[in-house]
């Protein structure tokens, strides 16, 4: 497995490499190496005991968290593989096992 950057223009993982370049096949995007290697710190998150988060992390939910517009209850000491960090209110991108695609804050979970 490859560990090329996703598109940060839509976020697409097929990314592929060409001479100094990476394109997204999907959007059409063109970035260098150089501005991806700049960007790659870039996103500071942090879980609730402090301790820094970055792509592809697992984690632990510490809170039970009710699902928006829905019944259903993320429990706490839910693991969460393979996290995707996003800059907006709710910072962690994922997929929970019988819940689905999710959106959740870092400030409720915990690096496992």
């Amino acid at each position: 497995m490859s560990n090329l950057p996703s598109c940060p223009q839509c976020a697409s993982e097929y990314t592929y490499e060409d001479r100094d370049l990476f394109i997204c096949p999907e959007c059409g995007h063109e970035w260098s190496q150089s501005a991806s290697e700049e960007n790659e710190g870039g996103l500071n998150v942090s879980d609730a005991n402090g301790n820094r988060l970055q792509d592809g992390d697992t984690v632990t939910v510490i809170k039970d968290l009710k699902v928006k517009g829905s019944s259903l209850v993320v429990k706490v000491g839910t693991k969460v593989k393979n996290i995707r960090l996003v800059d907006s209110d709710h910072n962690i991108d994922c997929k929970i096992d019988g819940i689905g695609p999710m959106k959740l804050k870092s400030e409720f979970v915990k690096k496992a």
